[in-house]
């Protein structure tokens, strides 16, 4: 019980001041909103369920993170004991998850509902209520992601399969975030994006150090650990302000509940990063003395999360609010798709991240004294460039209302971004860039890629025939399904989108031109024929987008309302022109790479013949000449 004491009388002690706060405060937060009390039980229920789930969400992601990153694995890549330590934590911890999430469903239904629980439960509407929250549509996913996290971890100890669990995790820890407070009122395109790395760095942060607790690193994994900590709570910290500043409003810290319990979650996160980067500068384990603040701040960001934010109560809500968080007064032109900003700090962020952390590795390099092409660092930062001003520009900020833009946004992701990033050979630079582990050192950051690259996942995913598979009828099952009509709606819709887009164009090129280790590929003809059967897809889709009579997402357009906009129809027909006719541009560029790296392939092909013949000639004159000094002997020796 000693290792798991700290944790568990954090989590008591925050569920405490939880049920306190519920209880004293009543009512109040319900007349704030204007929303019917659903009774003490269920109003009780709400804060402790949500913290509840959420940290079982955080020990989840954060020790997956601590055992990915902490992890000796064997030959067959089955983690070693100390990370099984946190597996069967996780193992446990994970089916908490699963119950307070599935509790969460009927719960937040009824609170949104303004009825109790159980009388919710037992009306026979609980399927009404859930359609009308969104919130509790928000835990039905988290309930699914807790529940394939617990099955697979149930089944697996191995390393490549915690890091594959860290995808359900992450969209579970983010199920409810982004269907919350940040997800509503003016500006929520800013608020939901700085709230999905908030979200991921807090739960990284309080799940590392509980797995930490459970389970501390070894000497030479101490200060790997701290920096993982320190990163997160410097992001958490940096993105809580942005939050705040967007959802105070003008009662500020003091003068409500939601700022109260801000400040609470900020003196709990400072007080956590200042220990941990003190322990990291003296070298010095502090781990344990820091796993309390994270659990307060969690509670207090729970806390938060079942209350309206304060500005969102002193608003006067127009259509755009709702719907876009922004005002759209004028039609697109070049000059407003150039000029209107509104700078996403999830994807824009993550675009300068890549660009600077490829600077970074091509410098290292060059110091070194080893060369890397500079068309590779090239292409790389005009592909993280196009990612930043297609998710940060005035096509963003207009694809998100007029399909047309969007559709322009979507080919740009799809088919131009990743064939830069592919060009650029991220994984050969990486690999080269860092440094190897050493013999009994830990595994690092390039043993990490190595395994991921060569590992049946990724030989799975990047089969040319799953990566085709996934390019094309992703681009159907989005559109022509009611998922676009559901995405489209909202901010977080457009953010998932964007990566699913970017990761499926990044596959599928990577076993055309990629020039990075990992898929096996087809011969040069097979690529070029894949490559061409796509061509006859997107045009399908372009041509029947442009002649169908529905509108996708049409009723999300009509709410939207763009005054200057004269026909939604009209609009989806030219987006279908966009997709059928900006193909064509990405095609060629990658029919170009090939081609060279074809003749490069030949020129070395070549060349290895030459050599071997040069050497074969070289072989035959030294066997004539070995042949006539053995003549000459025998010669001698007959005289």
């Amino acid at each position: 019980m000693g290792r798991f004491t700290l944790p568990l009388l954090g989590y008591l002690a925050a569920l405490a001041a939880l049920v306190i706060y519920a209880l004293v405060s009543g009512d109040q937060r319900f007349v704030a909103t204007g929303d019917s009390y659903p009774g003490t039980l269920t109003s009780l229920a709400e804060p402790v369920g949500y913290f509840t789930a959420a940290l079982a969400a955080a020990v989840c992601l954060g020790g997956l993170a601590y055992v990915v990153t902490t992890a000796r694995p064997d030959t067959n890549g089955v983690i070693d004991p100390p990370a099984f330590r946190i597996h069967l934590v996780l193992e446990r911890v994970s089916l908490v998850w699963v119950a307070a999430s599935a509790l969460m469903v009927v719960v937040q239904a009824a609170t949104d509902a303004g009825l109790p629980a159980l009388r919710l439960a037992e009306s026979g509407r609980l399927g009404e209520a859930i359609g009308a929250s969104e919130m509790s549509r928000g835990w039905i996913a988290a309930t699914l992601c807790a529940a394939l996290v617990a099955l697979t971890l149930r089944f697996s100890v191995r390393w490549i399969a915690m890091v594959v669990l860290l995808v359900p995790s992450l969209v579970g820890v983010l199920a409810l975030p982004v269907t919350g407070n940040a997800s509503e009122g003016p500006d929520h395109d800013y608020t939901t994006s700085a709230v999905i790395v908030f979200a991921v760095a807090l739960a990284v942060l309080a799940g590392t150090k509980i797995a930490a607790v459970i389970s501390p690193p070894a000497v030479d994994l101490y200060r790997r650990v701290l920096i993982i900590q320190v990163a997160c709570g410097t992001v958490a910290l940096i993105y809580g302000v942005l939050l705040l500043a967007e959802q105070l409003g003008p009662t500020g810290l003091t003068g409500s509940d939601y700022g109260r319990w801000a400040i609470v979650a900020a003196i709990a996160l400072a007080a956590s990063w200042i220990t941990d980067a003190a322990a990291l500068r003296r070298a010095r384990p502090s781990l344990l003395a820091t796993c309390l603040p994270a659990i307060t701040a969690l509670a207090a960001v729970s806390a938060m999360a079942v209350q309206t934010a304060p500005r969102l109560l002193h608003h006067k809500y127009t259509t755009w609010d709702v719907f876009l968080g922004y005002e759209l007064p004028d039609p697109p032109n070049v000059v407003r798709l150039l000029t209107v900003w509104r700078f996403d700090s999830f994807i824009g962020v993550g675009a300068l991240v890549l660009a600077g952390a490829y600077v970074f590795a091509y410098v290292r390099l060059r110091r070194r004294g080893d060369e890397w092409p500079v068309g590779r660092l090239l292409s790389w930062l005009i592909g993280c460039a196009a990612l930043l001003f297609t998710s940060s520009s005035g096509v963003r900020a207009y694809g998100s209302a007029m399909f047309s833009v969007h559709m322009g946004e979507h080919m740009t992701l799809n088919m131009f971004v990743p064939v830069l990033l592919v060009l650029g050979g991220p994984v050969t630079l990486a690999l080269r860039a860092l440094p190897p582990a050493g013999d009994g050192a830990p595994p690092g950051p390039r043993e990490w890629i190595l395994w991921l690259v060569h590992s049946k996942v990724t030989a799975a995913l990047s089969n040319p025939i799953v990566a085709f598979v996934l390019f094309v009828a992703s681009l159907y099952a989005v559109y022509f399904t009611p998922i676009f009509n559901t995405l489209v709606r909202y901010h977080w819709g457009h953010e998932l989108m964007t990566v699913h887009f970017l990761l499926v164009g990044y596959l599928f090129y990577w076993g055309i031109i990629g020039i990075d280790p990992g898929p096996k590929r087809l011969p040069f003809l097979g690529r070029l024929g894949l490559l061409f059967a796509v061509m006859p897809f997107h045009a399908f889709f372009g041509i029947a987008t442009m002649t169908m009579t529905d509108t996708i997402g049409g009723s999300f357009y009509k709410f939207v309302g763009l005054p200057w906009l004269s026909s939604i129809g009209d609009d989806q027909h030219l987006g279908g022109a966009i997709a059928w006719g900006s193909s064509e541009l990405p095609v060629i560029l990658v029919v170009i790479a090939l081609v060279a790296q074809w003749a490069r392939q030949d020129r070395r092909a070549a060349s290895r013949a030459d050599r071997h013949a040069d050497a074969d000639y070289a072989d035959d004159d030294l066997d004539a000449y070995n042949a006539m000094l053995r003549e000459l002997a025998r010669q001698r020796g007959q005289q």
